[in-house]
């Protein structure tokens, strides 16, 4: 038996990993509490997603409603399955700026120590499995913002001499910045799965992703840019616009394509705690005004939307991934879907 843990297996990237890995062969263990229904009421409920996996996969996918805090039931999953786990993917996150400041501590154990307790487990019971981290680019803090951005009609841009304009790499500085307390439990969590990769020599790696994004995704107003907006627009829900006249700009990936590059790194993982930025890239990017435009122009209904000229604290103006490190260590991976193709697809 090869077994795959997923963590926040009922959220996007959880859920279409199950499928994707018992679609391989592999018996798939779920791990998730509903806990975005906590953070995001029930319009971020995945409740959904987990009845629709276990009636889909049957005896394939096993659901254990666990709390990552605690430790004590995580040991005791993998205690069950031991050396027969193959790879562990970790989504399982408390995701928004706005709501890790309303509970600091919450945001904290779910991001850091709950992610502290599934590389323990792993080195403990099953320590050649690969270890898969959903990072996020936030552990960069507001860096990005200090480029020489250029302002343009409908987004921000940096001159295309500049050693950014492919996107932003691995290299940038994570030090003295404004991360939000959010980008700060995740880049403290992204450096324990470095940590265990490097010290104790495991199959780790971290992806930082961008916006990542699907039709499976509970896209609500505190997370899940893409994904909220096109239901704002078909449903007719007013729609807020925070900051930067909203020309901000994001790159977007399809949760199918970043699956893809989990599997590309579990076929051949490499040692030492691997960091790679992970996003649309300059083949699907987008800013919020453009969004806008595009989701009215896919589904032809009207946006009603207002501008808050406050930004979000440690909000990024600026944010396109560098893929070149991936895509050098693992040159068969491309992505797939542009922004249009995602966008439609969630039409």
């Amino acid at each position: 038996m090869s077994v795959v843990v997923i963590t926040g297996s009922s959220g996007l990237i959880g859920s279409e990993s199950a499928e994707f890995y018992v679609g391989l062969g592999y018996d798939v263990i779920g791990i998730d509490n509903n806990m975005r229904e906590y953070f995001f009421g029930s319009g971020g409920s995945t409740i959904n997603n987990r009845e629709y996996l276990k009636l889909k996969l049957g005896s394939k996918y096993r659901h254990y409603d666990i709390d990552i805090r605690d430790y004590k039931k995580i040991e005791e999953v993998f205690e069950e399955y031991k050396q027969d786990i193959s790879l562990i993917i970790h989504t399982a996150a408390q995701p928004s700026h706005d709501w890790a400041a309303r509970e600091p501590l919450t945001d904290f154990h779910v991001n850091a120590n709950g992610t502290l307790h599934l590389l323990e487990a792993t080195r403990k019971f099953c320590p050649e499995a690969v270890f898969i981290y959903t990072s996020t680019n936030k552990v960069y803090g507001d860096r990005p913002n200090q480029l020489p951005l250029i302002e343009c009609e409908t987004r921000f841009e940096i001159d295309s001499n500049h050693p950014y304009h492919k996107g932003i790499s691995e290299d940038m500085s994570i030090d003295q910045n404004m991360h939000s307390l959010f980008g700060a439990s995740k880049l403290a969590a992204d450096i324990l799965v470095q940590e265990y990769g490097r010290y104790f020599n495991m199959k780790t790696v971290c992806f930082r992703g961008g916006v990542l994004t699907g039709a499976k995704q509970s896209g609500v107003v505190l997370h899940g840019f893409i994904n909220y907006l096109m239901k704002c627009v078909i449903n007719g829900i007013p729609y807020t616009i925070f900051g930067y006249k909203g020309k901000q700009v994001r790159d977007v990936i399809a949760s199918s394509d970043v699956i893809s590059a989990f599997h590309t790194f579990f076929q051949n993982p490499r040692q030492g705690g691997e960091v790679y930025n992970l996003g649309g890239g300059r083949y699907s990017n987008i800013s919020m005004l453009e969004a806008i435009e595009l989701a009215q122009e896919i589904t032809g209904k009207k946006l009603n939307y207002s501008y808050n000229e406050h930004h979000r604290v440690g909000d990024h103006i600026w944010y396109i991934s560098d893929l070149s490190k991936f895509t050098s260590h693992y040159p068969e991976w491309k992505i797939t879907k542009d922004i249009r193709m995602i966008m439609e697809e969630i039409f």
